[in-house]
């Protein structure tokens, strides 16, 4: 629904896009300027993790302690990664400063990314991805009615956003495997599910887990891909998604060395 101007009805809603354009801008001079930085619902995923802890130089390990929450939301079997808010009446985010943001250049893809939220789909298949996109519209935000209109291509060019899309649909497949409940009886203080969320979320522990035990002498790895994994955080997060998809299913693209008899 739309008020008499075409703008969005914000009453806190998401409604699919149903046209490749929108209305929206955010700047200093917006009356509600980082408004959405206070008490917000944040979910962080494994790039933003990545993006984020390197910002600030500081290990996965302490981004972990000191920024993030875990809560189970729509996955009873693998909680979600929530942005942690400052305590106080406001709650304000950790990041949020008098001039704003910063760690905006690294800023999270939920923050990144609004008001549109992507939605990705598996077809009956299992290989072509269905894309939608929502507009996403809060009562405090008075972006929607600002009069600057973008299409779905310029917001996400403008905002930098498809490094985090390319990252998140691979988070796609790994956190679906999760959701058929592999833990088994152990659950989640059974060491699968520790391991999996090490690899997913604690890179820096991953890369000790990796190169300071025998992980390497056990699987085919090649000398090309081991030293992307010494170089790369982002790198390290793509073969900890092997990872799992390995211990978990049997298969995927990693594989263990065959030994001779």
């Amino acid at each position: 629904m739309k008020d008499k101007h075409g703008h969005p009805q914000i009453d806190g809603s998401r409604k699919l896009l149903e046209t490749d354009t929108f209305r929206f801008d955010c700047h200093p001079q917006t009356p509600c300027f980082t408004r959405c930085c206070h008490d917000a619902d944040m979910y962080l995923y494994p790039y933003d993790i990545i993006r984020l802890k390197n910002c600030l130089s500081i290990s996965s390990e302490r981004f972990l302690e000191q920024y993030t929450l875990t809560a189970f939301r729509d996955n009873p079997y693998f909680p979600n990664l929530m942005l942690k808010m400052s305590p106080g009446e406001r709650k304000s985010c950790s990041f949020l400063a008098q001039g704003g943001c910063t760690v905006y250049e690294d800023r999270p893809f939920s923050c990144r990314a609004y008001p549109l939220e992507r939605a990705v789909a598996r077809s009956s298949a299992g290989k072509k991805r269905a894309v939608h996109f929502f507009l996403a519209c809060h009562e405090h935000c008075l972006g929607h009615k600002e009069p600057r209109e973008w299409s779905v291509n310029e917001w996400i060019k403008d905002q930098q956003i498809q490094i985090f899309n390319d990252m998140n649909d691979l988070w796609v497949d790994v956190d679906a495997l999760f959701r058929g409940n592999p833990w088994g009886r152990q659950g989640v203080d059974g060491p699968a599910f520790k391991m999996a969320f090490m690899a997913c979320f604690n890179i820096d522990k991953f890369k000790m887990f990796v190169f300071e035990s025998t992980f390497l002498s056990r699987f085919d790895v090649s000398p090309e891909r081991i030293d992307k994994l010494t170089a790369s955080d982002v790198e390290l997060m793509k073969f900890g998604f092997d990872w799992i998809k390995l211990f978990l299913t049997g298969a995927g693209p990693l594989t263990l060395k065959i030994r001779k008899k």
